[in-house]
């Protein structure tokens, strides 16, 4: 069983892989608690550029507030879950203006609070979460429009 001490934002957690981290789903201990975590490879930034010329990221979009730690948003037209949780509060509506950096949604995952945050300017046009919804990793929430 692999462990590795982990410090995020100050506070340090002991994991352990309790199982084949080449699984699309792993068990892991954190702090004696038991989670299952899905693991998807993702591409290199020089990848994602490569593949993506045109991608319309806003200055500072992949950055994590503060007051959140390890919460991201993603440019373009969808925000993805940018890790499994559940889905704690929604503070937009469909046909609302938001501006970049303004609050999406917030995931609680292993006890955080993860705020989402717009990317860049546009109008909410779908919501496909509901509060008290388990998100994956990856998983479609929300769709928004120039």
């Amino acid at each position: 069983m692999k462990q590795y001490k982990i410090t995020l934002n100050g506070r340090t957690f002991t994991v352990r892989l309790l199982g084949d981290p080449l699984q699309d789903q792993v068990e892991v201990e954190v702090d004696g608690e038991a989670f299952v975590v899905e693991v998807q490879d993702l591409p290199s930034e020089e990848e994602l550029v490569a593949s993506s010329p045109a991608l319309d990221r806003a200055p500072g979009s992949m950055q994590a507030p503060t007051s959140a730690p390890g919460a991201v948003t993603i440019a373009g037209n969808t925000v993805m879950a940018p890790l499994p949780g559940v889905i704690k509060s929604i503070t937009v509506r469909p046909g609302q203006q938001v501006s970049t950096g303004d609050e999406l949604l917030v995931i609680e995952a292993m006890k955080m609070d993860n705020v989402i945050r717009a990317a860049r300017e546009g109008i909410v046009e779908t919501i496909h979460i509901a509060e008290g919804h388990r998100v994956a990793h990856g998983e479609l929430m929300l769709e928004y429009r120039n």
